[in-house]
């Protein structure tokens, strides 16, 4: 099973206030460990939303907003996306994060081809793939 947890933004994240040496280290040791394991696929860091913007589709003409954006609890500000076997292992590495009080994250399951059913065509299924292998090639 796939997961993407995400990090959810902070005053300090968004203020553009970089990670301490300490913290670096010690989230680079995390990752380490997640990689020899075989658990970590990817992992960034995010910059502050006001580096950002956002589209609002609707019919006729999109409205586009430019960063910042006020702190609320949808703001992200990293993600990992882990493989492990289930929810209750994901959870289990997330624990051991160098994370600090008031820290947040998030876990979710992302999709794959199977929980689409029939929805996902042939023709649907090999698109997908076409376009995974592609992306793995950059």
């Amino acid at each position: 099973m796939r997961f993407m947890v995400i990090v959810k933004a902070s005053k300090d994240s968004e203020a553009g206030v970089m990670p301490s040496t300490e913290l670096l280290t010690a989230m680079g040791k995390f990752n380490e460990e997640m990689a020899k394991a075989g658990v970590i696929e990817a992992g960034e860091g995010l910059h502050p939303t006001s580096k950002g913007a956002r589209i609002k589709y609707s019919t006729g003409q999109n409205a586009l907003s430019r960063g910042p954006f006020e702190l609320t609890g949808d703001l992200i500000s990293g993600f990992w996306l882990i493989k492990t076997k289930s929810l209750d292992e994901a959870i289990g590495w997330m624990k051991r994060a160098p994370f600090g009080k008031g820290d947040e994250i998030e876990i979710r399951q992302v999709f794959s081809a199977e929980d689409f059913g029939e929805a996902l065509t042939p023709e649907l299924r090999e698109q997908e793939e076409r376009l995974r292998a592609q992306a793995g090639k950059k």
